[in-house]
């Protein structure tokens, strides 16, 4: 499959003996989990593998999946420590200043003066607003908050950011 994919979910063990599987949630969109969607089951070197959604609920915050022909622990055992995953075809329509982690990640972040700060390598989302990773060059990684006071800009296209620092941000 030559289809770019993208990362919804880890899938970290079995629940249950009727081929229910415990899932680490990387989406916003809980639409992803409906009954009916096609979603893929991705293992180091190994072609990914179409599955269907036969149902979905969320335990203990957990997304619980079954897949149709899967009705066993046995035959989703081999699941673990593979990602879930979608095609790009998949992905959801944003409104404007929503973006998707892959489009921010790798994106160079400037300064309003134009100084380079650094490189986007990771997104947290610890709860009000996502926090943007930078690593910096010969120096500690930067937080950076996902908020119109800091962000100034937000060129996907350019893979260019430029923000604001508050005071003792770049510290």
């Amino acid at each position: 499959m030559d289809k770019v994919m993208y990362k919804i979910g880890k899938i970290v063990n079995t629940h249950g003996i009727r081929g229910e599987i415990k899932v680490v949630r990387i989406s916003d969109f809980d639409e992803r989990f409906e009954k009916g969607n096609t979603v893929y089951v991705v293992k180091e070197n190994k072609e990914p593998l179409p599955l269907v959604i036969k149902a979905h609920r969320i335990h203990k915050g957990f997304d619980l999946l079954l897949f149709e022909g899967y009705d066993s622990i046995n035959e989703v055992e081999a699941f673990k420590g593979a990602s879930l995953e979608i095609t790009e075809d998949q992905l959801t329509e944003l409104e404007e200043n929503e973006f998707y982690y892959h489009e921010i990640i790798g994106c160079t972040v400037f300064s309003t003066g134009n100084e380079e700060i650094g490189r986007i390598k990771e997104i947290l989302s610890p709860g009000a607003n996502d926090v943007w990773v930078v690593q910096r060059a010969g120096k500690k990684d930067l937080l950076i908050p996902y908020i119109k006071e800091v962000v100034m800009e937000v060129d996907t296209q350019e893979k260019k950011i430029v923000i604001e620092p508050m005071e003792g941000l770049l510290d």
